[in-house]
């Protein structure tokens, strides 16, 4: 961190309102958009290089890791708390709709992927696993695609689980049944017709 990195965090720290400090405590579980689901582990003064800065600890058990970010500059970054179980249905009912077909060159579709993964928004994610889902069983689709479609999945299914108080492996397996089930009831509507 650089002298004047510290200063302008010290100047946004000095105008919290009392109620933005106490947005996020000790023990929630929150999302970083590039990072995913963590936790916080603490909220509290610090100092550094001579300045007293108010910063919020989170973990991310997954990465091993953990990321301070000082509390006036929380939300601008993007953290929030875990969404709300309407939410989390909205995004299966995102991720249960049909495919969006883009004609895109895949260089422009993988950026506006990774902008929607980097988003944090369950809403985002389950539109990217939606729209990827053949990447991850089609031996046609490419590395990048199926990296795609696993970074995605793999946030979406960490936020679910945090959600619904399950494990990380069970959320998976909800939402890949989800997919499985959407893939069916769109072949059922829409069969193929052999010439």
């Amino acid at each position: 961190m650089t002298a004047a990195m510290v200063s302008a965090a010290l100047d946004a720290t000095a105008k919290i309102k009392p109620k933005d400090a106490n947005l996020f405590r000790e023990g929630d579980a929150v999302v970083y958009p590039a990072h995913g689901v963590g936790r916080i582990d603490r909220v509290g003064f610090e100092e550094i290089a001579g300045y007293r800065l108010n910063l919020i600890h989170i973990s991310f058990e997954a990465d091993q890791m953990t990321l301070r970010v000082p509390v006036a500059q929380a939300r601008a970054a993007g953290l929030r708390k875990i969404a709300s179980r309407n939410a989390m249905a909205a995004a299966v009912a995102t991720l249960k709709g049909r495919p969006q077909i883009s004609r895109l060159a895949w260089a422009k579709r993988s950026q506006e992927y990774l902008a929607k993964i980097n988003t944090g928004n369950p809403g985002a994610l389950a539109e990217v696993v939606r729209d990827l889902r053949s990447a991850s069983d089609s031996s046609a689709s490419s590395f990048s695609q199926r990296n795609l479609f696993e970074l995605a999945l793999d946030r979406l299914a960490a936020e679910f689980a945090a959600v619904n108080r399950i494990a990380k492996p069970d959320a998976i397996a909800q939402l890949n049944q989800a997919l499985l089930d959407a893939r069916a009831d769109n072949e059922d509507q829409h069969p193929s017709v052999d010439v």
